[in-house]
């Protein structure tokens, strides 16, 4: 494992960081290459879990390890900090890390005409209408119509992302090693009128959710993938499934995940 690429977002005290870790990089033997492409065999990623969902994205979810240098907030997805480089490239010469696999969501939104577009997030993908008024959405699973939903929105979380904006909806944290859907309704109204659901829902892999815009309301609204948000007018439906393409992501031999949990959340 020799052509690394080292990705980082503008800020200049991140800036700094992966400047360092390049050079200890080059010190320690290793090829540090300018831009990502087949040859690339090692990515690392500097800044926090924002930077590190865009970093994916950038380069096409590849599948090779991922590692985070966390110069950012929280830090999740990272396993170092800006004083650890000297153990992060230790580790990268003589692969002493395991990786830990997350299935990534697809998504495709289907628009009046037979427009497609696909979408791939490692976190999570949410349909929402305008931020200022209720949309009014019907949810189905499988072959089964669930629900007529009113309210701001509805979240569809991987195992990955439900520690992120998934957490902070109120819903469950799920270990990574568990492979599911988690849908979240986002300020759900539960009246006479209206009656949506309160609480997660939680599917298995194969079951793919479909989102259908109700027409006697309003048939667009915004598609917000891994927190990058795109607009769609005229929307006919919205699938999620969990894909079959993998990431991996770097974690030392002594990484818990729960153990994590309560030192970031408790």
């Amino acid at each position: 494992m020799n052509n690394i690429y080292v990705y980082r977002n503008p800020a200049a005290d991140t800036a700094q960081v992966a400047e360092e870790l390049k050079k200890k990089l080059r010190e320690g033997g290793l090829t540090v290459l300018d831009k990502f492409g087949p040859e690339v065999e090692f990515a690392c990623v500097v800044g926090g879990d924002g930077t590190f969902m865009h970093g994916l994205r950038e380069c096409g979810f590849p599948d090779i390890p991922f590692v985070g240098v966390n110069t950012g907030h929280l830090g999740f997805f990272q396993e170092f900090q800006p004083e650890d480089l000297d153990k992060l490239v230790d580790i990268i010469r003589t692969e002493d890390f395991r990786v830990q696999r997350h299935r990534l969501l697809q998504a495709v939104v289907r628009t009046e005409g037979g427009g497609e577009h696909r979408f791939r997030a490692l976190t999570d993908v949410i349909f929402r209408g305008s931020i200022s008024k209720v949309t009014h959405l019907n949810l189905a699973i499988g072959d089964s119509f669930i629900e007529k939903f009113s309210g701001d929105g509805i979240l569809i979380a991987s195992s990955a992302g439900s520690t992120a904006y998934n957490y902070s909806l109120g819903g469950s944290i799920v270990d990574p090693r568990v492979d599911l859907l988690q849908i979240t309704p986002m300020a759900p109204m539960n009246t006479t009128v209206f009656r949506s659901f309160t609480s997660s829902v939680l599917v298995p892999p194969g079951l793919d959710v479909h989102i259908f815009p109700d027409r006697n309301f309003k048939d667009s609204g915004y598609l917000i993938v891994d927190g990058e948000e795109y607009f769609f007018e005229h929307v006919e439906d919205i699938s999620v499934d969990l894909s079959k393409d993998e990431i991996q992501l770097v974690r030392l031999a002594d990484y818990d995940f729960w153990a994590k949990v309560m030192s970031k959340f408790l």
